[in-house]
Formats: C-alpha cells, structure tokens, sequence
C-alpha cells in the first residue's frame, strides 16, 4: 500500500499504522477508557440524514467561510496537534505548507514541534495558536508573547486537560516524549527502520516553546496524560479564562466547550468563538460527541460567536452535517495526523484535496451552491 492507494481517512489509517512504530501509531489513534466517547465522535454523524434539492444550478460551488474575521477557502481547517515530527520529521511544516496551498487555517499548539516564529515566516494563510494553561505563570506569559509577537491571528485556550485522560493503549505501548525504548516496544520500533533513520538523522526532537522553562517533553521523556496531571494548572478558573483573552486583545477562543452554559459563559467573558470538542475522546470517556452537542450550542451563542464543530469528521458529509446544524466550519486533527505520518505534505495535500473534492461533490448533490444555503432543513435525525 502506497499513497496512490489512499482514497479517504480509513485508507490514510491503515498507511500510517503500517509507516509508524506501534507506540506513536497508537498516540494517534487510541482515546480514553473503553473508547467509547471516540467511537461516538462519528457515530453521531451516522445517526443523521442529509435531505437533498435538486435542479438547483450547481455548476459553480462557493466552499469559502469566515471564522475569526479571516476567509477560509474550505469549511475545514488543520487544528492544532501537539509532537508532530514524532509522527514525520516535517511536522507542522508538511502541515502548514497543506494549508496554506488548500487557504484554509494552520492550527499550532503549544507542545507543538516547530516554533511559532519559523511558521509565521514561512506561510501566507490564517494561523491559531492553542494555549496550554501551565501553572508556571512565566511560561503561560512567554508562549502568549511570543504568539502575539509572531502575529498569529487566533488564540484558542483548551479547557478540557485540566488533568491527562486515562489513554491506556499508551500505558500498554509505554509511549513517551521524546520516544523511550522499552523491552514492550523495542520490537516496534526496529521493525520500522524508515521512521527511525528519519527521526534520527534530521534536526533534534524538541518542543521549543517549552524547553527554555521545561525539559519534560524534550530532554526528560514523559507521557502526555503525566504532562497533562503535573504541569498544567488544575485551579485554572473562569477568571483566569478572561485574563488570558484580555492580554491577548485579539480573536480568543475556548477550544473544548460541551454546554450551553460554558458557550454562554465564554461569551460574557469576550470570546469571539468556542471549539464544540471533547479532544477526539481523549479524555472524559463517556462524555455526548460534539455534533450531539452542536445544535443547541448554536441556538444559544451562534448569533454571538463563531462555533466551530471539532471531532469524529472522517467524510465530506460529516462537514456537510455539521455546517448545516449550524457550525460556522469544522476542524480536526486525525483528519490530517495519518496523512501526515503516511507521506508527510504529498500525504496531507492529498487528504486535503480529496476532502475538498468530497465537499464540493456533496454540495452539489445536495442542490447547495454556497455553505450559507446549507441549514437544518437539510436534515432528519434517526
């Protein structure tokens, strides 16, 4: 199987599983307790049908939107994902030079791989930094400063780390960062010669807007549910949430809202938009999916603030859904993370193309000519 062979999301899957040692493939692809909330993430969008129009002239279709006051060429942008040259020694360059070609948004997150300075000068395209709230106030002020200063147009607070989800398919891999060989993973690892000459004769795995204030994640191998419980601030509060959006004094976000009570609270707090997420079901198992979420998060704030729908897309249609229940765009990070891992840019080029083709095509079969005809007449739920 090669890159020619991959048509959709399951298909990019099975190449990064078959590219990456078991331990990193298994970051990517495992989610908290019994996987339940992660299955759900696409379910929900199965549990839902699309109604189309017909003879309604789509010779000519408009997938353009605008989020955070930037045009997006696509209703769908690259969300921020931590370690990614783990997964290809590009990383957030293979990524962000995707979406920049497809002009949609470049998401950066703070245990990102690749600085926010080298991606701000190396792309012309909408970019969004996601911010880890650390309880070293030095390093929450660092990383906000050096985001403004690189002029990255969205900061997006995630709220639902307050402590590491119970992903135990990295328990069983013993999956670290930087990498750690185990006697459990050794095999995996020199079974996959091609990751382990590219991780080791490109540039060192570093966490750079980290390093300076922690070496965990860089010198000191960690996994990502200990960083998760040790360094971050679990007395993070609503208030600290507006301080954060009003130091920033530009398009603020908070990335993990599943009530209509936080999405009223981000609102009256001066967010101007709101991730409708549960982190790919990485952390609270059990928990309702975003789309189950989305409809009555929209009828209370989406006159206010832009909702965007994160989680369990695999499929054009999935978009569809999701802007017609009322999401302003949709984002992911799976979505691009096996193209990623599988080829690198050709890899996540790819997965963008055939999804921005999947949309349009659906689109048209819909009788939609522009993502604001889209609505919940377009619907019926099971």
């Amino acid at each position: 199987m090669n890159l020619s062979h991959c048509h959709n999301f399951q298909d990019f899957r099975k190449l990064a599983k078959k590219r990456l040692p078991g331990p990193i493939f298994h970051y990517i692809d495992g989610a908290a307790d019994d996987e339940v909330t992660y299955r759900r993430n696409t379910a929900a969008y199965e549990a839902c049908d699309l109604v189309p129009s017909v003879l309604a002239g789509v010779e000519n279709v408009d997938l353009s939107v605008e989020i955070f006051g930037k045009k997006l060429g696509m209703p769908v942008y690259c969300a921020p994902t931590a370690l990614q040259r783990l997964f290809h020694h590009d990383g957030e360059r293979a990524v962000a030079r995707a979406a920049e070609k497809y002009q949609t948004m470049f998401g950066v997150s703070s245990l990102g791989t690749v600085s926010v300075e080298e991606i701000s000068g190396m792309i012309d395209a909408p970019t969004m930094f996601q911010f880890y709230f650390h309880k070293d106030r030095g390093l929450n002020d660092s990383i906000l400063e050096r985001a403004k200063a690189a002029k990255f147009d969205v900061m997006a607070l995630t709220v639902d780390t307050i402590t590491g989800g119970n992903r135990e398919r990295d328990f069983r891999t013993g999956f670290t960062s930087p990498p750690r060989l185990t006697p459990r993973s050794l095999l995996s690892f020199a079974t996959h010669p091609r990751w382990a000459i590219n991780y080791f004769t490109h540039a060192k795995f570093e966490l750079p807007h980290l390093q300076e204030h922690v070496s965990e994640g860089t010198d000191i191998a960690t996994s990502i549910g200990d960083y998760f419980s040790t360094m971050l601030d679990q007395s993070m509060s609503w208030k600290d949430a507006e301080a954060l959006c009003a130091k920033w004094g530009g398009h603020f976000a908070l990335k993990g809202i599943m009530s209509v009570e936080d999405a009223r609270r981000a609102v009256d707090i001066g967010c101007t938009g709101i991730m409708v997420s549960n982190h790919g079901g990485r952390q609270l198992d059990g928990g309702r999916s975003p789309f189950d979420q989305l409809a009555e998060i929209v009828d209370a704030v989406g006159d206010k603030i832009d909702v965007i729908c994160e989680g369990g897309i695999q499929r054009g249609t999935h978009v569809l859904k999701a802007l017609s229940a009322g999401a302003k765009a949709c984002s992911g990070g799976r979505l691009y993370l096996y193209a990623l891992s599988a080829a690198g840019q050709l890899g996540v080029e790819r997965a963008r193309g055939l999804l921005r083709e999947e949309i349009e095509r659906d689109m048209k079969l819909m009788g939609c000519s522009s993502v604001d005809q889209l609505n919940r007449n377009n619907l019926r739920y099971r």
